[in-house]
């Protein structure tokens, strides 16, 4: 994502609500398949791994295990968990616990494209749009930023988690239309960044709207994830 991270001195340096003509050709990227579908998947779990102070050794640990065999009772406690480092030893693995991820419930994106171009491919920024039947003036845009290598006249299948579904509001036509294809459904490119660090932008594409969702997105270290919402 080298050649993406560049990205912010250039947004910084547009006015609002205007994009650069970088190029009047096509982005030599083409979309061969796309679809969406709900998901369940786990946020990447944060400054974890960290160990608990270990208990201090008191008199009584010399006896306790050889005698919790023998002499094993209901309620019979670890006389470690009443020090000072026991009880913090506990409360640190309570926070840690707390830091476990848990599935949340989203929709993923995918699209598979093809570099048509003779350079090789570092970012791509795009979208899935969502254009209801019964009310066409309504489109909803899910945009992702992915970092990716692509080289010439190879495919690469792009893949974003989102919580945001294919509407946030339908129309009343649409929701009491009887056909079952309720949206009409296309991804297209938006910005594509080379590896040789020139760039291709969709003139009509404004990047001030994503000025701040790209800051989000690039401000912690990427994971192991392919592609980021904006």
């Amino acid at each position: 994502m080298k050649t993406i991270l560049l990205l912010p001195f250039l947004l910084m340096c547009l006015p609002q609500g205007q994009s650069p003509v970088i190029s009047s050709d096509g982005s030599q990227v083409t979309v061969l398949s796309f679809k969406w579908f709900k998901d369940r998947q786990s946020i990447e779990q944060t400054n974890a791994g960290g160990t608990g102070p270990v208990a201090a050794m008191i008199p009584a640990n010399k006896n306790f295990e050889r005698n919790r065999r023998a002499n094993t009772s209901p309620g019979e406690r670890d006389p470690n968990l009443d020090t000072v480092d026991g009880r913090s030893a506990a409360l640190e693995q309570a926070v840690q616990e707390s830091r476990v991820p848990k599935p949340v419930d989203g929709f993923a994106y995918r699209a598979r494209i093809h570099n048509t171009s003779g350079k090789v491919i570092e970012g791509i920024f795009w979208e899935y749009q969502f254009q209801e039947v019964a009310n066409p003036t309504a489109v909803a845009r899910r945009q992702f930023l992915c970092g990716v290598s692509i080289k010439p006249e190879k495919d690469k299948d792009l893949q974003a988690f989102s919580l945001k579904g294919p509407s946030d509001v339908v129309s009343v036509g649409t929701l009491s239309s009887k056909s079952t294809n309720l949206f009409e459904e296309k991804v297209v490119i938006n910005r594509v960044e080379y590896a040789d660090g020139s760039s291709w932008q969709r003139q009509d594409w404004n990047s001030g709207e994503v000025r701040l969702s790209y800051a989000r997105a690039v401000a912690t270290p990427w994971g192991t994830e392919m592609c980021r919402g904006l």
